[in-house]
Order: structure tokens, then C-alpha cells, then sequence
């Protein structure tokens, strides 16, 4: 089954930290792009940061130097560390994985940092 699937969304307290992970399957994982997305409501998805297939990463000026993306080829998984979190990080997470003009995207998981 083609699919992707976020998980270690949650609550934290502004300074505090997330590791939100993406495991795929069905795909041929080393030859992607990888990237997360956020989205709150009413606002258009953002990219948040990616990984290329060669291991180059990217960010967001919003967070970097907070946020880490890292891919294992051996186990299909991407991982975005967030630490010293913000509530305007507050949003829906979306991992993305894209090659040529094929992609696909997880359902999503939430991220709410609050007091």
C-alpha cells in the first residue's frame, strides 16, 4: 500500500520539544524528496523543511536553528525535530514526498504549543 503516515504530534509548552516522524510505504523511499508541511486553518500550507534524495536540507526561515529534518533510507522514515517551540508553530504537520511530478501526502498530525 502506498501511503504515508505522520505520527508524534501532541501539546507542549512554548520551549519545549516534538520529534514528529513520517514512515512510508510502497514507494521507493530512497529516491524522494521528502518535506514537511504545516497548515492552520484559513492560511495556506507552508513549507516548513525538506530533505533531498542526496541528503541536502533546507528550511524555513521561521525555524531554523529550532528545527532538524532527517531522512533513514533503511527504515522509509523522515523525522523533524522541532525544539524550543513557539505558539505561532502551533499548526497541522504534513509530510510530503515527491519525485519528478509524482508526490504524496500524509493525513497529517497536529501540533499545538501552548501555556
Amino acid at each position: 500500500q502506498v501511503q504515508l503516515v505522520e505520527s508524534g504530534g501532541g501539546l507542549v509548552q512554548p520551549g519545549g520539544s516534538l520529534r514528529l516522524s513520517c514512515a512510508a510505504s510502497g514507494i521507493y523511499f530512497t529516491l524522494y524528496g521528502l518535506e514537511w508541511y504545516r497548515q492552520t486553518p484559513g492560511k495556506q500550507r507552508e513549507l516548513v523543511a525538506g530533505i533531498g534524495s542526496g541528503g541536502n536540507t533546507y528550511y524555513a526561515d521561521s525555524v531554523k536553528g529550532r528545527f532538524t529534518i532527517s531522512r533513514d533510507n533503511a527504515k522509509n522514515t523522515v523525522t523533524l525535530q522541532m525544539n524550543s517551540l513557539k505558539p505561532e508553530d502551533t499548526a497541522v504537520y504534513y509530510c510530503n514526498a515527491r519525485l519528478s511530478s509524482y508526490e504524496l501526502w500524509g493525513q497529517g498530525t497536529q501540533v499545538a504549543v501552548s501555556s
